[in-house]
């Protein structure tokens, strides 16, 4: 009974951090799977197949909201799922603890760009102009973050939501959304990957029901925060979240000496919370002005 509840919390907790962020269902639910021993292969497919289920609650919801921007999440979709159904087949024979750090050093330097952009240059007129990516980015963009979410067990917000938030012109909401609902297509296609390459037999059922049923229970209360938050303090949220789980990534990968890691994540924790405090601050100083202009 007590695994039963630790499952759906993690479940819970994982959604409503994607849904709201964009990002780690993938990665914090096959973390925690892998911390029980299992191969990463069977784990990421556990955690997809849970996913198929969650991102699909996740979409109805965000669309509901209005947190869609249907052409970009179309055009996403069919790379993605090749992405991830190739991915997912040849996992066993794909170095991806070699190509891990330095995925996550790219990240890590869009993290920072992304939570100096929030801060210091996003104005509130740059929201309402919306402009469209072309096809010649959004399919490369769609085939890597497919690939290597069914790779790494998890990737495909943690790729997508930095590159499209580094797109001026796009807002906030619309792309947590967009890249939340087009997971759904994602799931579906890395799931049947793993059913080919690994058998149903693999699957744990009760891990990925318990994900299942605390997925469920966030996804609609993960897109009404991301309908009532200011998109800046979204897109500080967001940088803090790729910084922290990329530094650590880095750490583990590198070797550094675990006694540096506990002031490593301390610093990092403080300077995001200093960057939330300035987004909130100048939130309050905009609505201010807002109110004395009217």
């Amino acid at each position: 009974m007590k695994k039963l509840i630790v499952f759906v919390i993690i479940g819970f907790v994982a959604q409503l951090i994607d849904g709201s962020l964009g990002m780690a269902y993938g990665v914090t639910s096959t973390t925690l799977l892998l911390t029980f021993g299992i191969a990463p292969a069977v784990a990421s497919a556990s955690v997809h197949l849970a996913e198929v289920v969650t991102t699909a609650a996740s979409g109805v919801s965000h669309l509901k909201f209005g947190n869609v921007d249907r052409q970009m999440m179309l055009r996403l979709i069919l790379p993605g799922s090749i992405g991830a159904f190739f991915g997912a087949c040849f996992l066993s024979n794909l170095p991806g603890d070699l190509i891990k750090p330095y995925v996550s050093l790219f990240l890590l330097v869009l993290g920072f760009y992304i939570m100096y952009r929030f801060l210091f240059l996003r104005s509130p007129q740059e929201q309402t102009n919306h402009k469209k990516l072309p096809n010649k980015q959004l399919i490369p963009l769609g085939l890597l973050a497919g690939f290597l979410d069914s790779t790494g067990g998890g990737g495909w917000g943690p790729i997508t939501t930095p590159i499209l938030l580094a797109k001026r012109g796009i807002e906030t909401r619309k792309v947590i959304g967009t890249v939340d609902t087009a997971e759904f297509a994602v799931a579906v296609s890395a799931t049947l990957g793993f059913f080919i390459s690994l058998g149903w037999e693999e699957v744990n059922w009760f891990w990925v029901g318990t994900l299942m049923l605390g997925g469920l229970v966030a996804a609609p209360i993960a897109a009404w925060i991301v309908k009532i938050m200011p998109s800046h303090l979204l897109g500080v949220l967001v940088g803090g979240l790729i910084i922290l789980t990329n530094v650590r990534t880095l750490l583990h990968s590198w070797g550094i000496s675990e006694d540096l890691h506990t002031s490593v994540y301390v610093a990092i924790l403080f300077g995001w919370s200093v960057s939330l405090w300035w987004a909130i601050r100048n939130h309050r100083k905009t609505q201010l002005s807002n109110e004395i202009s009217s």
